[in-house]
């Protein structure tokens, strides 16, 4: 099996996807010396019988009681245990594992201060599929994403959950299974490997891999329901776009205009069409939809900065064998990428219903009612669309800026918060109610085509409706339609939509 060779430090955002979707990862050998000076650095700092927040005094509001050298051990155990306190269902397992790759990549850049054993027992642990069972709730993005990351290095010393292969076992039996000892924690470490932002970046990463998939997808289903609207390529004229310049609405013009080309369908009406122009969901496609991937490459651009950077404090710097107190805790940029992320999500839901709301109406689309050949008897694609309509609202009420919130923390000492975790964790619902919403739309699109045979659409688009049919058959008289409508969500999820398009369509890295 092939690994991916993560250089601490100089991640690509393809390899934080590539982690996410369950590639093997091993740390580059090179950052060996710097952890191992980072650790000895820590030793010598110790040495010279100063108070280091963290490493022989208390945390938080109780910074200024120092602990004592018999002490400094169990200090380290003890914020591990009483910091595993989060709450709620447990983190998608893809979504931990990319957490504690994020983690792995900041302690080995030699600023943490943690020792070579515990850095190889994190990798052990990924290697074998050890993933630690962590609640979803409890951080609020600053302090680093305390609650989270205490779970995670509290699987690693042998106490809470872990998932294996599925099964949820006691940490302490994994380990054992897989010929691990528990970890023991040395100065600096417990705190190390709870400070940071690593859970929320990992939230937000997950929800913009996902929203990737989702963009491309509703490209394609969008050219599909132009098609099947019978509406003009017209718009996506390259000439328009360049005059206002933006890029991602000159590339998504560019491939909605590959995805129609050589349409019959299109042909079929170029000339003599007494309709001037054509709705906003249609003809505004490279405006919203190129405006929805400048956010997030924007949003990309930050979560990539962030994966690779150090998030803990206090920061170890061995060169002046100084430990400096900061905030690079604090997740703002985080949370400011998950509001980005969350407003592109709600637009491309929202587009995409209107157009289906636009196929299922006879007034606009000039189609069958509700897309059904015998409508009254038959109410066709009429609920699907309801359903579409409850997800983008459910969306909207989702997508309020969870950056504009704060709320004080551990007596007022952290008395703002970025609140990237929540932020970034509605991502991922937010990415499935969308997705759904995508799937309905591909259902219909394809129905609404069927009317126009014997034309065809581009090979690109007749090549996603053959991949569709293959699954889900013609919608002719009423029938149970969840399966439906699962099969197509899971043909968007899986970016078997856009595999079957074979067209190059913009990604984000």
């Amino acid at each position: 099996m092939n690994e991916l060779v993560l250089t601490a430090g100089a991640v690509g955002l393809a390899d934080w996807r590539a982690v996410y979707r369950g590639t093997v990862i091993r740390l580059d050998a090179a950052s060996g010396p710097a952890i191992a000076g980072s650790a000895a650095a820590v030793t010598r700092i110790l040495a010279k019988g100063l108070p280091v927040y963290g490493i022989n005094t208390g945390f938080g509001k109780l910074a200024s009681v120092r602990i004592g050298d018999a002490d400094l051990a169990m200090l380290q155990r003890n914020i591990v245990l009483s910091h595993s306190a989060g709450t709620g269902m447990p983190a998608p397992v893809a979504v931990v594992r990319l957490m504690m790759a994020l983690k792995l990549a900041s302690l080995a850049q030699g600023a943490s201060g943690v020792r070579p054993e515990t850095v190889a027992f994190i990798k052990a642990m990924l290697s074998r599929d050890l993933i630690p069972v962590v609640p979803s709730q409890g951080s609020v993005g600053a302090s680093g994403d305390l609650a989270p990351l205490a779970h995670m290095a509290a699987a690693m010393i042998g106490v809470g959950e872990i998932f294996v292969g599925g099964e949820r076992l006691p940490a302490a039996e994994a380990l054992a299974r897989a010929s691990l000892t528990p970890l023991e924690l040395g100065p600096k470490e417990g705190l190390a490997l709870l400070n940071g932002t690593q859970f929320s970046c990992a939230l937000a990463l997950a929800g913009l891999f996902e929203v990737e998939r989702l963009f491309q997808s509703a490209l394609v289903t969008g050219a599909l329901a132009t098609e099947a609207a019978k509406g003009s390529d017209t718009p996506f004229d390259p000439r328009i776009h360049h005059l206002r310049r933006h890029a991602g609405q000159i590339e998504t013009a560019s491939a909605l205009r590959t995805l129609m080309s050589g349409s019959e369908i299109r042909a079929s009406h170029l000339v003599d069409d007494v309709r001037v122009q054509d709705p906003y969901c249609l003809r505004c496609q490279p405006q919203v939809m190129g405006a929805v991937l400048d956010l997030l490459r924007q949003a990309a651009t930050t979560l990539s900065i962030e994966a690779n950077g150090v998030s803990d404090n206090p920061l170890i710097f061995p060169d002046d064998d100084e430990a400096l107190s900061g905030g690079n805790f604090h997740a703002e940029p985080v949370a400011f990428a998950a509001d980005m992320i969350a407003l592109a999500v709600c637009e491309i839901g929202s587009i995409t219903e209107r157009r289906i709301a636009m196929l299922v109406d006879p007034a606009l689309s000039g189609l069958p009612a509700f897309l059904t050949p015998k409508p009254g008897l038959n109410s066709g694609f009429m609920i699907p669309q309801v359903t579409a309509a409850a997800l983008v609202s459910e969306n909207k009420q989702r997508a309020y800026p969870a950056s504009v919130d704060s709320i004080p923390t551990s007596a007022n000492q952290e008395d703002h918060v970025s609140m990237a975790a929540h932020g970034s964790r509605r991502l991922l619902d937010m990415a499935a109610n969308a997705s759904a919403v995508v799937g309905i739309e591909l259902l219909a699109a394809a129905q609404g085509c069927e009317f126009h045979a014997p034309l065809a659409s581009s090979d690109a688009l007749e090549a996603v409706r053959r991949r569709l049919r293959s699954d889900v058959p013609a919608l002719a008289d009423d029938r149970y339609f969840y399966p439906d409508m699962e099969a197509a969500n899971a043909l968007v999820r899986s970016g078997a939509i856009t595999a079957a398009a074979g067209v190059e369509l913009p990604c984000l890295a």
